[in-house]
């Protein structure tokens, strides 16, 4: 065996690291071929992988290696090729089929990722077949998992079918080593399925708590599979579910925090994060509307993960109480509302109010971009809501206050918190502009602070600043508190923008600079024309690469009848920023 797999490495060694050189010597084909045919033999060596072998996958890296240098050469050097090597490739199938059962698992695989087997009169016999195939071997049972998933959808419609399988993920659930395919398998299943699973669903819940409770898929899995339940069931399985997490999570709220009890609170509401990412119950009737059969009725009532994630908060609340200083905890409490705010949307009301108090005590005693996030989601879902708007605008005062004051201490240790806010500004302009309208809001301030993100080296944070403004220009004329400020400053604004497209931003943003610009050309014109002229006046500004007629062409440009077409505009920013960047014309900038 020893010699046999040496012999094998030498022949694979040179097969891999010269096939280029040893193709391109058309008139010794003959005896490639022959090296190859010697690989060939090291695959299909006696006995079955891994049990009384294990020299045949050494040669795998080979055959993929041989198959891209051959689609590497020109179409008439490749047609010469694939007629020599085609049948080599045929033979290698029957080899791999011959070694043993995980190559033909891999084969239906990919089959089942790439085409429709819905209609394949296969597929029921393989389905059958696999809980004959003996696991004892982790690579075997590893691809025996994948392969369900893989069929995962086709067993959604032809439910008879799930019991072959089931049993065989459940078992493999309790086996460590077949964590992460057990569980991703288990997830595509009651994901695609999860309308025929109620009849197993007190077992997949028993198992999945008693083997492997702690995995966050897992939990993503679980929310499918109770989401597809009758209300009193979801209740029931939910309280079963997470009762040993809120008893250890009330346990942890009481103790003094240290740095083990920290992590332990982490996981807990990580896992309860990735159970309410897919516990949706409020679209019965949408997810199969073809499918009479499977249809369930809208519940009536209070929707049952509210009233469980009403405890939940109850309890966050607690742990707040210790935890409210530490960001990491903080950071997982809003993955948890997050998640729920967007799988239950309008659900979620009746926990408005509370939310928002809670974030605004999280936000003011440590500002953190995911608490502007859950805030954004809150003004689009709910802003618009006359029972909503009070506690949303308090909220969104709150953390606009609290990020002035960080930005008057300096922002730029923290990019993530300014790309927040601005989201969260252009959220609120688009969803609810009246929030502009509070006299407590200093929109000369946050007008100024936008400039400043503008200089920001992070890309995304310009990007979002970009989206602010785009958002503010359009409201100069219905919401009068901004259009003071931007008549004001916005000569500042043009000042910004033009230093950006003059070399001091990354050329892959001049796409949401020009919309800045036309957004200025269309609501702010009688101004932009005086503010261009006085800023293109400056010596060597934007750029002192520029000429004064490469300047003066630039504004009629803007200025033109042109502005009102936004493409164009987007064309003449990308156009000007080559000059300013000395660019214009090179190969460099060939495809730009």
């Amino acid at each position: 065996m020893e010699t046999s797999h040496g012999i094998c490495r030498i022949a694979v060694a040179l097969g891999e690291n010269h096939s280029r050189a040893l193709l391109d010597q058309v008139q010794h084909w003959e005896s490639f071929l022959a090296l190859v045919n010697m690989i060939m033999f090291c695959t299909g060596i006696p006995g079955h992988y891994p049990v009384n072998e294990t020299t045949s996958s050494l040669t795998l890296t080979f055959w993929y290696t041989l198959q891209d240098d051959i689609l590497s050469f020109e179409p008439d050097k490749q047609a010469v090729y694939q007629q020599v090597y085609r049948p080599v490739y045929f033979q290698l199938v029957d080899v791999l089929l011959h070694k043993h059962t995980e190559a033909l698992l891999y084969g239906f695989q990919s089959i089942a990722e790439t085409i429709d087997v819905n209609y394949s009169d296969v597929v029921p016999g393989l389905i059958g077949l696999i809980p004959r195939i003996s696991i004892s071997n982790v690579q075997l049972a590893d691809t025996v998992m994948f392969t369900i998933g893989a069929l995962s959808e086709w067993l959604a419609d032809h439910p008879v079918m799930i019991n072959n399988v089931l049993p065989l993920v459940l078992q493999a659930l309790g086996n460590p080593e077949l964590s992460i395919s057990s569980v991703s398998t288990l997830k595509k299943i009651c994901r695609e399925c999860k309308y025929d699973l109620p009849p197993y669903a007190a077992n997949i819940v028993a198992v999945s708590q008693v083997r492997h409770s702690q995995c966050m898929w897992l939990m993503q899995a679980l929310g499918f599979l109770l989401s597809a339940l009758q209300v009193e069931e979801i209740l029931k399985n939910l309280h079963s579910l997470i009762t040993p997490y809120i008893q250890q999570l009330e346990k942890l709220a009481d103790e003094t925090p240290n740095p083990s009890n920290k992590l332990a609170i982490i996981h807990i509401l990580g896992l309860l994060s990735n159970l309410f990412t897919t516990l949706d119950i409020s679209h019965h009737d949408d997810d199969h509307e073809n499918t009479e059969v499977k249809k369930l009725p809208v519940p009536q009532g209070p929707n049952p993960v509210v009233v469980v994630l009403q405890q939940v908060f109850q309890l966050i609340q607690k742990v707040l109480s210790k935890w409210l200083n530490d960001a990491q905890v903080v950071e997982s409490v809003c993955a948890i509302f997050e998640k729920s705010v967007k799988t239950l949307l309008d659900d979620f009301a009746p926990m408005v109010p509370q939310l928002c108090e809670m974030l605004g005590q999280m936000y003011s005693t440590i500002p953190q971009a995911s608490a502007l996030d859950l805030t954004r989601q809150l003004v689009h879902i709910f802003a618009h809501e006359p029972a909503h708007f009070p506690p949303i605008k308090a909220l969104f005062l709150l953390v606009t206050s609290v990020t002035l004051t960080l930005f008057q201490q300096g922002p730029r240790d923290h990019p993530d918190i300014v790309d927040s806010f601005m989201q969260l500004l252009a959220q609120a302009l688009k969803r609810k502009p009246d929030l502009f309208f509070c006299s407590s809001l200093d929109v000369q301030a946050v007008f100024q602070c936008g400039i400043l993100s503008l200089k920001f080296p992070e890309a995304l944070t310009v990007k979002a600043s970009c989206g602010f403004f785009t958002e503010l220009l359009p409201r100069c004329g219905e919401v009068p508190p901004v259009g003071q400020v931007v008549h004001e400053n916005g000569k500042q604004l043009l000042q910004a923008v033009l230093e950006g497209i003059g070399g001091q931003a990354s050329r892959s943003l001049m796409d949401h600079f020009a919309e800045i610009l036309f957004a200025l050309s269309k609501h702010c014109f009688s101004y932009l024309s005086v503010w261009m002229k006085a800023a293109m006046q400056q010596e060597g500004f934007p750029s002192a690469r520029l000429s004064p007629e490469q300047k003066d062409t630039f504004s009629q440009q803007i200025l033109s009848r042109e502005r009102v077409n936004k493409r164009r505009v987007k064309e003449m920013v990308k156009e000007f920023t080559l000059l300013c960047r000395g660019l214009h014309g090179t190969e460099y900038t060939a495809d730009y």
